[in-house]
């Protein structure tokens, strides 16, 4: 079915989806077709492959608590969170994605419709696989003349499952940041070479190219080097995987390391040299470096100066003296600890005050000449030669152990880790990090503590309520102690390290230890049986919801929640909701449950007991079972929850004892009044009966028709065929015993012929209401009227009648010759159906009065009778509707006495008359051209307006003769 205005729609990303572990994945939903705010509210959901009909809550645009626990954590964190597009658009984003995130994800948008009317969710799946895409290149420092040949290799490997394409390119850096990296060449995952904008005219002329060798090896080559460049140079592999919507997408990125070129221009005049006061350093020492550049005329001409620590750029010294430091040395050289200056056009000098085990390596400084300070590219460049220097480490006596006094410990219990310092000759700073298992190589901030005693909590344990407020305290035997009130969950296990940090003179040593802790998850299953699935009505029945924990249901809070579904498509409602506190509210929609239902609870179960259980106690039953953390107070939301299977109870009613007489009969009349009996031939004495009497009609395949259903309240019912006033006045359906019901019908005619029959129902009433306990049918009782051995004569010819819309007409309806005295006459017309049983329309009864089956047509049927035995019908206003067959019955009906009734003496029944409509007619010259004498008039009218005006002509002439 097509969506109409005003029905909304929900749409989401289109699945399945594949995303490699540990990537940034969005997942886009919009919605449509709403009503009411501009700016709809969207909740994200997923059901995971362990357990795919439950849903767990992750993100909400509207409410801060609606994560499960398990997400709590990442959504405050911002690890996942929702972007909104626009209002009725967004974007939910997981910043790093996680195998148990694989599942099908529902998004959900509440309602601010008037009604609901649409799709409200939609839901897609993502698979997550891992990240088997690697890309390795030698890092090297290479120094080439103009004009070189240069060649790079770069191994790019995959070994992932699903269908996917690799784009594999080569980038400079030259002294920018990554986002600065010019492209050189690449071959996409189409496998199309696109070269970079400043190598687009070399790669036409074959200068640059890129061959890929065998399954997992491309090259890079160059044939001849230019000084721009020179640079950072490294290679980018992406891997690529084609959506449903037949977009392609990039699951993972690798770089690798990168490779130093210095390019030096051929006959250029520019040399450069690199000395060091001391080579040979200890942590503290100060480092001073002088780069010397030799040129003639070097005053007028423009230097830009590079300094290289293992091929690696420091810093920068544009020709107008401008400094740039690299990212890793600018909170250094903020603080003091490094210096870079001009000293002259042709001097440079780096300073490394305090230096550490990370400044040794080989230094060296790149000198490119600039045509002018402005120039982006050079026109020579030379790199001096390494000089090494060795940094010697200060040895400290500090020592560290760490330990724990709450190795293994349940969800929501405290752990406590120690970290003892022994042979601290400084002040001390210390930091306590966890290092999940689920994340090999990842740490998370827990808490820090400076050198003066100020503490500060990492970002994911800021929040009191989560975890409880963290203590790290110092005590006096130098062992510092962290506490954390409450874990999480599982999560919280795994390793956890003290990094204690020794400052004196200048410089630091850092000692580090680590211990292992286990966290228990409050592992839960709930299981609802039933000793017996039907029970008969007013026995008692007894619920068992059987929880599976890792503790009783004494030793953590815990709530139950009972549902009741009372039909397999209607909605389950919630019967009670029984607190940790042990308080219970009961649930409105079923308040029939609260007196009857006994509650109980027991270290591993929750029981509900029905006592006397009644039809409307027949359903399905579940129990939803939640749990919190302990130390956690007030309760927020649950730490776990799980919910039962569904266990269906049947309530039998008493049995039915009800039997109808099923013998079939027949009746022939020939008046106009009858009975149709319908006996019981046994039932209880407290039941009451409905009784619904049929027709069956004589034709074979005709279907049978309700004439009137009389409930057990005696409320009469009647089908449609039979709803007319005038067809409720002639069946009346009546109990006239206590075990005979009777349907009278009056003024009987030919057309009420064929097989009635009855179907009585047993109704009890059962404390609560009536309930029907059963149903019999009874046989058939076959009416005919008595044929007369007289026929009526009267004109048996078909007609055919045409006539406009709005017109009125005449069907034809004639007695030919006189009927016999003392008799009288009724006349019925009939319009053919196709259902068997023909349209009565008008009846005129042998007593004069006139009915109308067919109310609505009461205003537009007339009996016009010119004469006695002319019965014609007259339909005015005819209608598109009126089109059809019609035809008329004649009966003589005559009394044999005074008070006694009409016996039938004679019939008949005319000739067919097939009425068809005609269109209303709705321009003028439709009415001219049905008109003749108009239409002639109209023709000539050209012709006698010449001959009066020649007439006039002429007239006008005589008299100017004269």
């Amino acid at each position: 079915t097509g969506l109409t205005a005003g029905q909304r729609q929900v749409t989401v990303q289109e699945g399945p989806l594949y995303r490699t572990e540990g990537s940034h994945v969005t997942l886009w939903c919009k919605v449509s077709g709403y009503q009411g705010s501009a700016e709809q509210n969207f909740q994200w959901s997923i059901y995971l492959p362990s357990a795919p009909e439950r849903e767990v809550q992750i993100v909400s645009t509207m409410d801060p608590s609606f994560p499960y626990a398990i997400y709590t954590q990442r959504v405050r964190s911002r690890g996942i969170f929702v972007e909104r597009l626009q209002g009725d658009a967004v974007l939910l984003h997981i910043t790093e994605l996680q195998d148990r995130d694989a599942g099908e994800y529902e998004c959900h948008t509440p309602s601010t419709d008037e009604r609901y009317f649409g799709s409200y969710s939609a839901k897609t799946n993502l698979s997550v696989i891992p990240d088997t895409l690697s890309a390795s290149m030698a890092p090297q420092a290479l120094t080439l003349t103009e004009g070189d040949a240069m060649e790079l290799t770069c191994e790019v490997s995959k070994s992932t499952a699903q269908h996917t394409h690799l784009s594999v390119g080569w980038y400079l850096l030259q002294g920018g940041g990554e986002h600065d990296a010019e492209e050189v060449l690449t071959l996409s995952k189409d496998f199309i070479l696109k070269p970079g904008p400043s190598y687009g005219q070399r790669f036409l002329e074959g200068d640059v190219r890129l061959h890929k060798v065998g399954n997992t090896t491309y090259k890079l080559f160059i044939g001849a080097v230019k000084p721009s460049d020179q640079g950072q140079l490294y290679c980018e592999a992406a891997e690529w995987i084609e959506d449903p919507d037949k977009t392609w997408k990039d699951i993972s990125r690798k770089q690798t390391e990168r490779t130093s070129l210095a390019v030096v221009s051929q006959g250029r005049d520019l040399s450069v040299d690199i000395a060091a006061a001391e080579h040979s350093l200890s942590e503290g020492d100060t480092l001073q470096l002088k780069c010397v550049v030799g040129a003639p005329k070097s005053s007028s001409r423009n230097f830009k100066v590079i300094w290289l620590l293992n091929s690696v750029q420091v810093a920068k010294v544009d020709p107008h003296g401008v400094l740039i430091w690299e990212e890793g040395y600018k909170e250094r050289a903020e603080l003091g600890q490094l210096r870079a200056f001009k000293q002259s056009n042709t001097v440079y000098v780096l300073t490394i005050y305090e230096v550490g085990l990370k400044d040794k390596g080989t230094y060296q400084c790149s000198v490119s000449e600039m045509k002018t300070p402005g120039d982006l590219h050079s026109i020579q460049t030379n790199v001096s030669s390494g000089i090494q220097v060795n940094v010697k480490r200060v040895e400290s006596h500090m020592r560290l152990s760490v330990s724990t006094s709450t190795p293994r410990v349940t969800a929501g219990d405290s752990l406590i880790l120690h970290c003892e310092l022994r042979g601290a000759a400084g002040p001390v700073s210390l930091r306590w990090w966890h290092l999940p298992p689920q994340h090999p190589g990842h740490r998370v901030l827990v808490a820090t503590m400076e050198q003066d005693g100020t503490l500060s909590l990492g970002s994911a344990y800021q929040d009191g309520q989560t975890r409880g407020s963290l203590r790290l305290e110092k005590e006096s035997s130098g062992t510092f102690t962290l506490v954390i009130p409450s874990t999480l969950d599982e999560d919280d296990g795994g390793q956890y390290r003290c990094e204690a940090t020794q400052w004196s003179q200048g410089w630091n040593w850092t000692e580090k230890g680590e211990v292992a802790v286990m966290v228990m998850g409050l592992g839960l299953q709930a299981t609802l049986r039933s000793r017996i699935a039907t029970v008969r009505y007013g026995q008692s029945f007894e619920l068992v919801c059987q929880v599976n924990a890792s503790h009783t249901l004494e030793e953590v809070p815990a709530s139950v929640r009972w549902l009741f579904q009372p039909s397999p498509t209607g909605p389950s409602h919630e019967l009670v909701r029984v607190f940790p506190s042990g308080t219970a509210v009961w649930g409105t929609a079923q308040p029939h449950f609260q007196g009857k239902a006994q509650l109980a609870k027991a270290d591993t179960s929750f029981r509900l007991h029905i006592h006397r259980a009644l039809p409307a106690n027949e359903g399905t039953y579940q129990c939803e079972v939640e749990v919190w953390r302990r130390n956690i107070l007030p309760l927020g939301q649950p730490a776990a929850s799980t919910k039962s299977n569904a266990v269906g109870i049947k309530v039998v009613l008493p049995e039915s004892k009800l039997q109808v007489a099923t013998k079939d009969s027949s009746v022939e009349i020939a008046s106009s009044i009858t009975a149709i009996e319908c006996r019981l031939v046994f039932a209880q004495n407290d039941s009451q009966f409905a009784v619904t009497w049929y027709l069956l009609p004589l034709l074979a395949d005709a279907s049978p028709l309700q004439i009137v259903r009389a409930s057990y309240s005696s409320i009469l019912e009647y089908g449609s065929e039979f709803s007319s006033p005038a067809q409720k006045s002639r069946f009346l359906s009546q109990r006239v015993s206590s075990n005979t019901f009777q349907l009278q019908i009056l003024s009987a005619n030919v057309r009420d012929e064929g097989r009635y029959y009855c179907v009585v129902e047993e109704w009890v009433w059962l404390v609560d209401g009536w309930y029907k306990l059963g149903e019999g049918m009874s046989g058939q009782t076959t009416l005919q009227f008595k044929r007369p051995e007289r026929e009526l004569q009267m004109e048996r010819t078909n007609h055919s009648l045409s006539v406009r819309e709005g017109e009125e007409v005449t069907l034809p309806c004639r007695l030919q010759g006189a009927h016999l005295p003392g008799t009288h006459l009724s006349a019925t017309w009939f319009q053919v159906r196709s259902s068997g049983r023909d349209s009565a329309l008008l009846t005129l009864c042998c007593g004069g009065t006139v009915e109308y089956p067919e109310e609505r047509l009461a205003g537009r049927l007339y009996l016009r009778r010119p004469s006695a035995g002319d019965f014609s019908l007259t339909l005015s206003s005819v209608e598109r509707g009126d089109a059809g067959v019609y035809y008329c019955q004649l009966q003589q009906w005559q009394q044999q006495s005074e008070g006694k009734d009409w016996t039938l003496q004679a019939s008949a029944r005319s000739g067919y008359t097939q009425l068809t409509t005609i269109p209303p007619e709705s321009t003028v010259l439709s009415r001219i051209c049905s008109s003749p004498s108009l239409l002639n008039f109209i023709l000539y009218l050209p012709l006698v307006l010449i001959l009066l005006l020649a007439l006039a002509v002429f007239c006008w002439y005589c008299k100017f003769r004269k």
